[in-house]
């Protein structure tokens, strides 16, 4: 066998056992309850261990309820950065909204784009690629009268703004939750449809979401 021949034998050799050893791409999820809820049995992230091949995906949730962007921001080093994904997947923006009627505690826009902004540099800076994701829903009515809608709006069209300005991937959930209402939801319940209580997601919740997700994970492949 000629040294050439055994070169070849060995490259190959290596390329197999690289392809075998190949490690799946890490997802982590980066919210608030609602992703902190997701790791439980029948959660959208626990759904989608079941949806997606585990020998390609490792998916991990990094949810804290009460979350706000700049939350996020704080403790991105620890709870994220630390696990050294591929993949980060942002959903945050119901606290920012919620919290100012609630407690008088949300995020003011302007505040809420620039650490978002700080939020995406630095996943980048760590190479990891970046989803970003608009809030759902605080309150299921479909002829727009539940108290937030305005403002989830804005909030989510800031978001879809950061993203095309970062040409980064978006899983709208607003829109989506929207239009899974208008056709759900006959009776303008306020709750019930896709959450157990306006904001937190039930079990069809849960699944439509895990759905949303998938599309764009699959999407963007390894």
């Amino acid at each position: 066998m000629t040294i050439l021949s055994r070169s070849l034998i060995f490259l190959l050799v290596a390329g197999l056992l690289a392809m075998s050893f190949a490690k799946p791409t890490r997802v982590v999820f980066f919210g608030d309850s609602i992703t902190q809820a997701g790791v439980g049995p029948g959660g959208y992230i626990d759904r989608l261990k079941k949806m997606m091949p585990a020998d390609q995906f490792e998916l991990i949730g990094a949810g804290i309820g009460g979350n706000k962007i700049y939350d996020l921001f704080l403790r991105m080093d620890d709870d994220v950065l630390a696990k050294q994904p591929d993949v980060v997947v942002v959903w945050v923006g119901v606290n920012d909204v919620w919290h100012k009627a609630t407690f008088g505690t949300g995020t003011d826009p302007d505040k809420f784009v620039k650490f978002y902004e700080a939020v995406v540099k630095k996943l980048k800076a760590a190479n990891a690629r970046v989803i970003l994701c608009t809030p759902a829903t605080i309150g299921e009515k479909t002829d727009f009268s539940n108290q937030q809608d305005g403002d989830l709006n804005q909030y989510s069209q800031l978001i879809r703004d950061l993203a095309k300005r970062q040409n980064l991937p978006l899983v709208d959930l607003r829109k989506a939750f929207l239009e899974y209402n208008l056709k759900n939801n006959p009776e303008n319940k306020e709750k019930g449809v896709l959450t157990t209580d306006r904001v937190h997601l039930n079990e069809a919740g849960n699944q439509f979401v895990a759905e949303q997700m998938q599309k764009v994970l699959m999407e963007g492949g390894k």
